[in-house]
């Protein structure tokens, strides 16, 4: 017993002896390392002497006034708040009580939109309208009941409109004359917190982030790391002036949430939308016939280009019967210029191509065998006219689906002689609870060729027993539906 309570006294002593050394020698030390760690500016991986970075008096202040910025920018963007249908594919017991056994619930959903004109039109994202069935607009802590006026999937743009008069509009500004490294602020409503402005600089301009869907996506985005998170879509992104230079619309995310990279159509894009929206119904969207694509190794050395330069579009395609073909334009010319804007990449081309219409003539510079060619192009349409086209939305009320004919452009491009596209499933019609989605290429029922939406209508009211629905997706992959009336 004696001895044990020995060892039991040594033990605790050997122990306050441990503490005691470490307190005065040992943790001081790893403390100060810590802190030198977390102050230094500058640290190198083999832990070499470093030098504390001094600033510059005379350096300009770091981000310019945002403040002026954000004032004016603010009174422009307002929240929107819309409540759609969210369909289940399973079917839930509690329904049968509760529900109306269709499993629609309604789903609420928000972001962000720009007043782009004093009597109430606002610019915001296709995605925070898409399938709303209410749209409530929020400005200045006062309410509006907003209705679509139009859209442009192919460029993730929706046009709203609310009763207003003398709003603050916004100022634009140009995307074209904006420089990578400019400072811009991101204007928006992220996690419903109203109001929110984030700064960054330009990090780069023409991305295409593969984001939009259909045959004609329009992705020539600006690149920012001003923080965007959900809710900022459809906001403001705007210069140091409080101009704006694009519409927030995407991040580049593993998290759902902001990691550094964000994504604006640019302003120039957006007004050339806004004013076909207005004016026609709907976008008119030039073509010069011809597919592009960017130059790489593999291009150059498939099309032996003798160029080290990998600037421009490469032409890989041209329709049959253009005004490209016409001219002599052909595979493996490479496109530098459009009028007198330089071209560097794909995106850029189409976003330069854009901003026009059809009938208007624009001078292509390209270059075959490293000489440089010219050539004047008349734009066309979808139908391979110069005129404007209206739209042709066919709504077919008993059947609850709206739909269109597929233009002679979309149908040489996925190989068809036909078909009608589904733009918009009405709720507890027959296309929702078949689950047809929308963008769907409807080219035959029963076996029988699809030409005109009134067909569509037609057969299907009158059809009975099996049903086979063959047709293309929005993505351009082919399927079918079938069921039992």
């Amino acid at each position: 017993m004696k001895r044990y309570l020995i060892n039991t006294l040594l033990a605790f002593s050997a122990g306050l002896l441990g503490a005691f050394t470490y307190q005065q020698w040992l943790a001081p030390k790893s403390e100060m390392h810590q802190n030198k760690q977390e102050t230094l500016l500058t640290e190198t991986q083999n832990n070499l002497p470093t030098t504390p970075v001094r600033i510059p008096k005379d350096l300009p202040n770091e981000g310019g006034d945002f403040v002026k910025a954000s004032q004016i920018s603010t009174q422009s963007v307002v929240f929107i708040k819309t409540v759609a249908d969210s369909r289940f594919d399973s079917f839930n017991i509690f329904d049968l009580y509760f529900g109306d056994g269709w499993n629609n619930r309604k789903q609420i959903g928000s972001g962000s939109g720009v007043i782009f004109t004093q009597d109430g039109y606002i610019v915001t994202n296709y995605h925070v309208i898409e399938n709303a069935e209410q749209i409530e607009v929020i400005h200045l802590k006062k309410s509006y009941e907003a209705k679509v006026i139009g859209t442009d999937p192919s460029a993730d743009l929706a046009i709203i409109k609310i009763e207003g008069q003398n709003l603050p509009s916004i100022k634009r500004g140009s995307s074209k004359n904006l420089q990578v490294g400019e400072w811009v602020i991101a204007v928006g409503n992220p996690f419903n917190l109203q109001s929110t402005v984030t700064a960054g600089i330009v990090s780069a301009k023409g991305r295409d982030i593969d984001l939009l869907g259909g045959q004609f996506p329009l992705e020539s985005f600006i690149q920012t790391d001003a923080a965007i998170n959900p809710g900022n879509s459809g906001g403001a992104l705007v210069n140091q002036a409080g101009e704006l230079v694009g519409i927030n619309t995407a991040i580049l995310s593993r998290t759902g949430s902001y990691t550094g990279y964000g994504f604006a159509v640019p302003v120039d894009i957006v007004a050339k939308i806004f004013n076909d929206l207005i004016q026609y119904g709907q976008v008119q969207k030039a073509f010069t016939g011809l597919e592009v694509r960017n130059i790489d190794q593999e291009t150059v050395e498939q099309f032996s280009l003798t160029t080290d330069n990998y600037a421009g579009a490469l032409i890989t395609e041209v329709q049959g019967g253009s005004d490209a073909q016409k001219l002599g334009l052909r595979p493996g010319d490479v496109i530098r210029k459009v009028n007198e804007d330089l071209v560097s990449s794909k995106n850029v081309y189409e976003e330069l191509i854009s901003y026009y219409r059809p009938g208007d003539k624009v001078k292509l510079q390209y270059t075959r065998n490293g000489q440089m060619r010219e050539a004047s192009i008349t734009l066309t349409n979808r139908e391979g006219t110069t005129g404007v086209l209206k739209s042709q939305i066919f709504s077919a009320e008993s059947i609850g689906v709206d739909l269109e004919p597929v233009s002679k452009l979309e149908r040489e491009k996925l190989a068809i002689e036909s078909g009608v596209r589904v733009v918009k499933v009405k709720r507890g019609g027959l296309f929702a609870r078949l689950r047809i989605q929308e963008g769907f290429i409807i080219t035959s029922i029963n076996k029988e060729k699809i030409e005109t939406p009134q067909q569509v209508e037609r057969m299907l009211s009158n059809l009975g027993g099996r049903v086979y629905i063959e047709g293309i997706d929005k993505n351009g992959v082919r399927g079918y539906y079938t069921f039992s009336f």
